[in-house]
């Protein structure tokens, strides 16, 4: 039967199986900005936590872009199982730390997913990855200024927190 069904598609199977991964990297990385909101409403960080679930359905849109994208084209689109992710984070910083290296581990996907599709002539994939390419050096420049912002703001202070938490929610907004 699997045989039948590929005759179906052009997509390659060893395509599908990296969408499919990133399908799930995606959904993650929503489950894990969503976490990372929370913690940061119920520590008194509400603006910064409003960014951060917008940032949550960004990356769930993100995986049903590329889960349709999937089925659309012929192939298999599988919904993730995700694992748990953290509660509980010692510190803003630390919060804003974890998402530029998520942002990072997302790149380096789409890249490989980039490479293999050039490996093995797979054009419309390619062409539609491009997107994300685009989009991930965007989200990695938020994050990298979401933590340039500790360096410019004095944050162990009322003030300073009050402040950091105001300016993180305008990070990709005066685009």
């Amino acid at each position: 039967m699997k045989d039948l069904i590929r005759l179906r598609t052009s997509l390659k199977e060893e395509i599908e199986i990296v969408l499919n991964a990133q399908c799930k990297m995606e959904a993650e990385a929503s489950q894990k900005y969503l976490a990372m909101a929370s913690w940061l409403d119920r520590n008194g960080f509400e603006k910064a936590g409003e960014y951060l679930y917008a940032q949550a359905e960004e990356e769930r849109t993100h995986f049903l872009k590329i889960f349709k994208y999937i089925n659309e084209v012929g192939g298999t689109a599988i919904t993730p199982t995700l694992e748990e992710v953290a509660q509980e984070y010692i510190s803003i910083k630390q919060v804003f730390e974890m998402a530029l290296q998520g942002e990072i581990a997302v790149t380096n996907s789409i890249n490989r997913i980039i490479a293999k599709c050039r490996e093995v002539n797979d054009y419309a994939t390619e062409s539609f990855m491009m997107w994300f390419v685009k989009e991930q050096r965007e989200e990695e420049k938020n994050a990298r200024r979401a933590l340039e912002l500790f360096e410019l703001i004095e944050v162990e202070s009322a003030t300073g927190k009050f402040v950091l938490d105001k300016e993180i929610a305008k990070i990709g907004s005066e685009e």
